[in-house]
């Protein structure tokens, strides 16, 4: 194996999960503003939601940091980023062409997050995980 595939995976690995932690340490920091925008999108239980988005956010992170429970940890996030595309970013509802055209760069780079996301369920972790601990071949 190739250092580029050994490699590789840990780094796509951590730059996805530096993107959710990013993402959950901002809506954290901005908890009135989420929920305003939350509630402007018509989410119900939207503080109940949010506390539920921030635990997936980080666990999933976590998962991907380590290499630990790899591929549950890339579905959850993959299912919370298809829902948060779809509810958040519904740039076919809207009127305005540049806000519009905004709102699919969103909603276009969350699809794209959730394509490499869905690369680590189907692949794993790479060698360099938790989940390879031991002569495991969870690659």
């Amino acid at each position: 194996m190739s250092f580029s595939e050994q490699i590789s995976p840990l780094l796509g690995r951590w730059l996805l999960a530096w993107f959710f932690l990013g993402d959950a340490w901002s809506r954290a920091g901005h908890w009135s503003q989420t929920l305003a925008y939350m509630t402007l999108k018509q989410i119900p239980g939207a503080p109940l939601v949010l506390t539920l988005v921030l635990v997936v956010m980080i666990l999933g992170s976590l998962g991907l940091i380590l290499g630990y429970q790899t591929r549950h940890a890339a579905l959850m996030l993959f299912g919370y980023a298809i829902a948060v595309t779809l509810w958040m970013h519904d740039y076919w509802h809207i009127a305005d062409p540049v806000a519009r055209a905004d709102e699919f760069g969103l909603f276009a780079r969350n699809i794209a997050i959730a394509g490499g996301l869905l690369l680590l369920v189907g692949m794993g972790p790479g060698p360099f995980a938790i989940d390879n601990a031991g002569g495991g071949k969870k690659r």
